[in-house]
């Protein structure tokens, strides 16, 4: 077989939930999802042994799989730019830094990925449990398949969408059903990532965003453009002032799935 014709899988992680979908060109075939109950930040070890089960059912040796990762089980820092930094490894040592700075010392391992930056600008920092991305190695090669990718799924939106930002100054707020993150560029660079938990209902959300708004008019004088991404709104999309509203596009299906709606943002 070969590698052009191997099947392609996304999965995606959710904070209550794992669901399985086959890519065929452009389109995502939904296989479904399983719920289960939420136990916090440690319930990734239950979504792992749910996708296996799927994994199991769905898909055959060889293929390929990219995974999203809820924002319930990622963090995101701002690492602020040095010129003192001269390796790569110093980076990723700094970025640990800030990371203990903003959560407490770890009290496990933690992988971090770092957004490429010019020289002289802050960078995003993700950051995954190292113990969720070996256990996820490791079933995903128990099963003969190759991971292609896994990705916070605020990396996956923003990559979606950020051609439809203006330049320079924005807001962008993906709205989880049980978390939102927060990501702030102001002329052009990072300034701001955060990561609160929330539900995504209009009255939360309106009060969300306009904490920020004001406390970003307090810092700056200029415009600040909001743009609101809430997957789990199907029916009923976000109705918040000021907001210019994400959805990935219309498709044929009857699907009603907020981590269906997540895996469209796989590229």
């Amino acid at each position: 077989m070969s590698l052009l014709s191997r099947e392609q899988y996304v999965a995606v992680l959710g904070a209550s939930g794992v669901g399985l979908g086959r890519r065929q060109g452009g389109e995502t075939h939904w296989l479904g999802s399983v719920g289960y109950i939420d136990e916090g930040f440690q319930a990734w070890t239950v979504a792992l042994d749910t996708l296996d089960r799927l994994l199991a059912e769905h898909t055959s040796a060889r293929a390929e799989l990219t995974v999203v990762i809820s924002g319930h089980f990622s963090r995101f820092c701002l690492v602020p730019w040095s010129d003192q930094i001269s390796s790569p490894a110093e980076l990723l040592g700094f970025a640990h830094l800030c990371f203990e700075d903003l959560y407490g010392a770890p009290s496990q391992p933690w992988s971090l990925v770092l957004s490429a930056e010019p020289a002289g600008y802050d960078r995003i920092a993700s950051a995954l449990p190292q113990d969720l991305l070996e256990h996820l190695r490791t079933l995903v090669g128990n099963r003969g398949l190759r991971l292609r990718s896994v990705q916070p799924y605020l990396m996956a939106a923003f990559n979606h969408f950020d051609k439809s930002f203006e330049a320079g100054d924005f807001l962008f707020v993906v709205a989880e059903p049980v978390r939102s993150v927060l990501l702030l560029a102001r002329e052009g660079r990072w300034t701001s990532v955060r990561s609160v938990g929330s539900n995504d209902s209009d009255a939360a959300l309106t009060a969300l965003i306009g904490r920020e708004s004001q406390l970003q008019a307090a810092n700056s004088e200029r415009p600040l453009h909001v743009y609101l991404h809430a997957p789990a709104r199907i029916d009923s999309h976000p109705e918040v002032p000021g907001v210019h509203l994400r959805t990935l596009e219309e498709d044929r299906t009857a699907v009603r799935d907020c981590l269906y709606v997540m895996s469209r943002a796989v590229a």
